[in-house]
């Protein structure tokens, strides 16, 4: 079970500026109801000052307070000063959010950013990380930059998405960076293909790429995939939900599931759907 602070619990049960305004200057959106949460952010601006903010949020006790403290930060800033507002620094201001939930403060912060996106016609600039050469943030729920995940293959020697998140916590919370993670370490990490696997490494690197690889990008078209046996090159798969479904099934088993796991761990592999 979860551990929530006395502030999450404080903004769920009692949440500030619930609702929407008429004739708001700036709305924005983020979340969608298929992946549980979703935030509609409402906004006064009066001589570039937010004067009002109100909020619409359908999901979990979570997202409720994320949203809730989120207008307290906001209201009375410049759009200057609510651009630089983070989604650490909501989290911050409910004492802190496990793991599993700080994609709730990531939609906070995407809803405000697509608020004033909207307001001021211009798009933000990626979010960089202070101090750190101005590196790319990869994950925003932790603040993880792509320094910091080349730091962890270069000089820690990590080599597959666990390996990063064990390090910097990259992909721990709403995991919409693993995909961005695996292309810096196909980028960084020296191909070590040609060493020889034995079956339970293989059986092992087979199932983590299906679980961080190719399984979360199923899930987008709410589908996925569970691995059911290896007998030497050839692997024995299930496709489920949508994909178990899909008339073009057959060209997702081989042009991505096989394409990815001759990329990330043998060749030679060959993948069947039971």
């Amino acid at each position: 079970m979860w551990e929530y602070s006395d502030k999450v619990k404080e903004h769920f049960k009692n949440p500030k500026n619930v609702g929407s305004i008429e004739n708001a200057d700036a709305i924005g959106e983020a979340g969608a109801l298929s992946c549980g949460d979703k935030l509609k952010l409402y906004l006064k601006i009066d001589n570039n000052i937010i004067t009002d903010a109100k909020f619409q949020t359908f999901g979990c006790g979570s997202a409720v307070a994320a949203s809730s403290v989120l207008t307290e930060l906001i209201i009375g800033k410049s759009i200057d000063e609510a651009r630089k507002i983070t989604n650490k620094q909501i989290a911050e201001a409910l004492d802190g959010l496990p793991p599993e939930k700080m994609h709730c403060s990531v939609m906070g912060r995407e809803a405000l950013e697509d608020a004033l996106k909207n307001y001021t016609g211009e798009d933000w600039e990626e979010l960089v990380v202070e101090d750190d050469e101005s590196s790319m943030v990869v994950c925003h729920c932790f603040g993880v930059s792509e320094k910091n995940i080349i730091d962890a293959i270069v000089k820690n020697g990590a080599k597959t998405l666990d390996d990063v998140s064990k390090i910097t916590s990259a992909g721990l919370a709403c995991g919409r960076c693993k995909e961005n993670i695996e292309k810096i370490l196909k980028k960084y990490v020296k191909n070590d293909k040609s060493a020889k696997l034995n079956p339970v490494q293989k059986i092992i690197k087979i199932n983590n790429v299906i679980e961080n690889v190719i399984s979360p990008e199923l899930q987008k078209d709410f589908g996925d995939i569970e691995l059911v046996n290896v007998e030497g090159n050839n692997v024995y798969v299930q496709l489920k939900g949508h994909c178990s479904t899909c008339a073009n099934a057959k060209m997702t088993l081989k042009n991505f599931v096989e394409t990815k796991l001759k990329e990330l761990v043998d060749d030679e592999l060959v993948v069947f759907n039971e």
